[in-house]
C-alpha cells in the first residue's frame, strides 16, 4: 500500500472507475436511515447489518448476516428505501469538480446499488450520470467478486485492459473487487480506516486530493504532499 506522497510516480492510465457511494457521494448518514428504519420495521437490530453494508449489494449483506430471511423480499424492500431516501446525502468535496473535468469516455461508476438509488443520489449531489454505469442490477455477482469491474474496464477508453484503469474506492469489498479485476486502486480514507484498506496500492486521505491531468493517451494521476 502507497500514501499519498510527491516522491511517488504519478499513475499513467486509460480511465478511471469510480466506486459510487463513500467516494463520490457521502452517503453513509442516508444508508444508516434505511437500515435503521427497515430493522425497526422487524424488530431487529440494525447494527450487524450496518457494520458490512459498505460495498456490498443489500442481497449481499442479507446473505452474509441473515440468510434466514426472505432475501428477494427484504432487498425489494430496501431497495425501494434508498431508492427514496434522501436525508443523511451529502456531496463529497471536489467530486463534481472532478468528474466535469473529465473526458466522458475515460470515466465510469461502479456501484453495488440498484439504478434507481444510485442515480438518485447523483442528482441529489448534482453530479453529472456516467455514460459508463454499472450497477448492482447489472451483475450476477457482486463485490467483492470482479465481475463489475471487469466490465467497466471493458467499456473505458475503447475497451481498455483492466490493467489499464485505476479504481476509486473507500471500502474493502470493492478494493478486493477491483485487485482481483486487475485494476489499479486508490482508496480514500471516508468510510473505512486505512488498515482496512491495506490491499489498495495509494491511500489518499480525501478524494479532492486527487489530481488529473489529461493527455492524448488518456490520464495522468498525482497526489500532493
Amino acid at each position: 500500500m502507497r500514501s499519498g506522497n510527491p516522491l511517488l510516480p504519478p499513475l499513467s492510465c486509460r480511465g478511471i472507475l469510480f466506486d459510487l457511494d463513500g467516494v463520490l457521494v457521502d452517503s453513509r448518514g442516508c444508508i444508516r436511515n434505511v437500515w435503521e428504519h427497515w430493522a425497526a420495521q422487524r424488530g431487529i437490530d440494525a447494527a450487524p447489518f450496518e457494520r458490512v453494508a459498505h460495498g456490498r449489494r443489500t442481497s449481499e449483506t442479507l446473505k452474509l448476516v441473515a440468510p434466514h430471511l426472505d432475501i428477494e423480499a427484504e432487498t425489494a424492500a430496501l431497495d425501494r428505501l434508498e431508492e427514496e431516501e434522501t436525508r443523511g446525502l451529502e456531496e463529497v468535496p471536489g467530486a463534481r469538480e472532478l468528474l466535469r473535468k473529465l473526458p466522458p469516455e475515460r470515466w465510469g461508476i461502479v456501484t453495488s446499488g440498484s439504478p434507481a438509488a444510485a442515480t438518485l443520489r447523483l442528482r441529489f449531489a448534482h453530479l453529472p450520470l456516467p455514460k459508463i454505469f454499472v450497477t448492482g442490477s447489472d451483475v450476477l455477482r457482486g463485490k467483492p467478486d470482479p465481475e463489475g469491474y471487469l466490465a467497466g474496464a471493458r467499456r473505458l477508453g475503447g475497451g481498455a485492459a483492466p490493467s489499464e484503469c485505476v479504481a476509486v474506492e473507500d471500502a474493502p469489498p470493492g478494493v478486493a473487487a477491483a485487485k482481483a479485476a486487475g485494476l489499479t486502486v486508490i482508496a480514500v480514507l471516508s468510510t473505512h480506516a486505512a488498515p482496512d484498506l491495506a490491499g489498495a496500492d495509494v491511500v489518499l486521505r480525501r478524494l479532492a486530493d486527487l489530481v488529473t491531468e489529461i493527455d492524448r493517451e488518456g490520464l495522468t494521476l498525482r497526489w500532493p504532499h
